[in-house]
């Protein structure tokens, strides 16, 4: 693949993940949204390599910084988006209990990161969760690490449903010319 092809591709696919962010405006979809955003730079990984990638996620994420609604936004910023670049990396050192430790430690220390900053810029309290409080708090985090496990696994099988079924048309398509 050419360059010129590289840099069209990626475009593309940049432009479609902030185009899916922009749903995240619809109720209920905050969380959902900036995950299937995630996986335009999948995408671009699959096709190209990491550095297109990376590129991809650089210039979605300035263009989502803008425009998107703003926990999505931040969890795309600083989770979503560049989480399929690392899981790839990550799925290199073939070990999976070590493989599955820094995951949930990275999903962790993200989580944790943008509701920090979400708390400090919106003055959350633990008055917020009612009468679980601090318990509140807990049980969310177990959650949300369950279906970031859920995520992780679906990530992975829509890379394989990816490179089966429209790998090959887009690589006939780069190997004609746009």
């Amino acid at each position: 693949m050419k360059n010129t092809s590289k840099i069209t591709f990626s475009a593309i696919m940049s432009a479609l993940a902030v185009v899916i962010m922009l749903i995240s405006y619809f109720p209920y979809l905050t969380y959902a949204i900036p995950a299937i955003a995630g996986l335009c730079v999948m995408v671009v990984l699959i096709e190209t390599n990491y550095k297109w990638a990376v590129f991809s996620y650089i210039s979605s994420a300035v263009l989502v910084f803008m425009f998107a609604e703003m926990e999505s936004k931040f969890l795309y910023l600083f989770l979503f988006g560049y989480y399929p670049i690392l899981k790839s990396l990550i799925e290199k050192i073939n070990k999976q209990i070590f493989e599955w430790i820094i995951k949930i430690i990275i999903f962790n220390t993200s989580i944790l990161l943008v509701y920090g900053v979400f708390s400090k810029l919106f003055a959350l309290s633990l008055d917020d969760f009612g009468a679980l409080r601090e318990y509140g708090v807990a049980i969310l985090l177990i959650l949300s690490n369950i279906v970031f496990i859920v995520y992780d696994i679906a990530v992975s099988r829509m890379s394989m449903v990816y490179l089966n079924m429209l790998h090959p048309k887009i690589n006939k398509l780069f190997k004609k010319g746009f």
